[in-house]
């Protein structure tokens, strides 16, 4: 047969082919194809949307949280405890990564199990983990917690010392810290050397870069070798910060003053400041700036465990306003985010521990819209 009949042949009609339905299964398969794709490049920017967000990098300690299964009772009563991940600023890192924002934290762990499970905690809530150093000669700090029957708390740590506090300068991933919008820190990392120095250094190097910082003194006295020290270290660093964010206990402390007022609290301003938060638990909060002041309501929520309940607020507020500085200066805009960190603050008193607490952004935007 020639080469002529064969290209005739594969021509004609298949006799067992609906050529219809072929046509029909092939068109839906095409748009199946373009859907797929379609599906693809919306993703794509989303990501790349995520990437584009501002940086909050959180310096400081990173531990785990013993709490008693049963409120009210001491600590050698307690029949049990939970293990729970813990210290302030890895809580605001993840508290910024929950509500879909970026974050790190810088700091060291102890190179033992309990290091690793906390940088595995880190990294699967989305913290970038490029600033963890760990220690093969200390441990990863413990703190025991006792929880009194309104959900407030009592710490007993152990530290001898502990990984987080022999954190060196020449350790610092010093490209993280510069690639920060905003930089958040304590003050337990002020306690001793060699953490000092390396705090007030990654300091130094977020504020040259042009970053924004972010203070939590996160007051745990009995860490302290007197109160007088305490407030001396916890000031000693006050006037670099442009946002500082104290409790009613702190604010306190800090000026020997029982009265909780706006004179108080602007005892405390310095000319860098740009906004004072002070967090009054079930009360809410106060927001104090050059221009303005006032308060932002709290949330009716029934409190377990108040662990947390700051690092989240601040974690919060944070990751409203890294992007976008300008509502620092806009009062009817700014209580709106501090509305918004409240519900995150109160949404965390309703569970044990602090980070398995944190909320997600639709737990928190639906008690803004229960409310």
């Amino acid at each position: 047969m020639t080469s002529k009949a064969l290209n005739h042949i594969s021509t004609l009609p298949h006799p067992y082919i609906n050529y219809s339905n072929l046509r029909s299964l092939i068109i839906l398969s095409f748009a199946f194809l373009l859907k797929s794709l379609e599906h693809k490049l919306v993703l794509v920017p989303m990501a790349s949307n995520v990437e584009k967000k501002g940086l909050i990098v959180s310096f400081g300690e990173m531990l785990i949280d013993f709490v008693p299964t049963v409120s009210g009772v001491s600590l050698a009563e307690s029949p049990g405890f939970l293990k729970a991940p813990g210290g302030a600023p890895a809580n605001v890192a993840i508290a910024v990564t929950r509500l879909g924002g970026r974050a790190a934290f810088v700091g060291k762990l102890g190179d033992d199990e309990f290091g690793h499970m906390l940088a595995g905690i880190l990294r699967e809530n989305g913290v970038e983990d490029k600033g963890i150093n760990f220690d093969k000669g200390a441990r990863t700090a413990l703190a025991f917690v006792t929880l009194r029957s309104d959900g407030d708390r009592e710490f007993m740590f152990y530290r001898n010392p502990s990984a987080d506090m022999l954190l060196r300068p020449d350790e610092l991933n010093l490209e993280l810290i510069r690639s920060a919008k905003v930089f958040h820190y304590g003050s337990i990392s002020l306690i001793t050397e060699p953490c000092r120095s390396a705090h007030l250094k990654a300091m130094e190097v977020a504020k040259e870069a042009g970053a924004l910082l972010s203070y939590d003194p996160n007051l745990r006295e009995p860490l302290w070798s007197s109160p007088e020290e305490a407030r001396t270290q916890i000031m000693s660093i006050w006037d670099k910060a442009e946002i500082i964010k104290v409790s009613d206990v702190e604010l306190e402390f800090l000026t020997q003053n029982k009265t909780i007022d706006d004179e108080s609290a602007m005892s405390l301003w310095h000319p860098n400041l740009k906004l004072l938060l002070v967090t009054l638990g079930e009360k809410g909060c106060r927001y104090y700036t050059k221009g303005f002041h006032g308060s932002v309501e709290a949330f009716d929520v029934k409190a377990v465990d108040t662990t947390g309940a700051g690092d989240s607020f601040i974690g919060a507020f944070l990751s409203q306003i890294v992007d976008d500085q300008t509502v620092l200066e806009e009062e009817e805009r700014l209580r709106k985010v501090l509305r918004f960190a409240n519900a995150c603050g109160a949404i965390t008193t309703t569970k044990k521990g602090a980070i398995p607490a944190l909320p997600s952004e639709c737990e928190a935007l639906s008690l803004l819209k229960d409310e």
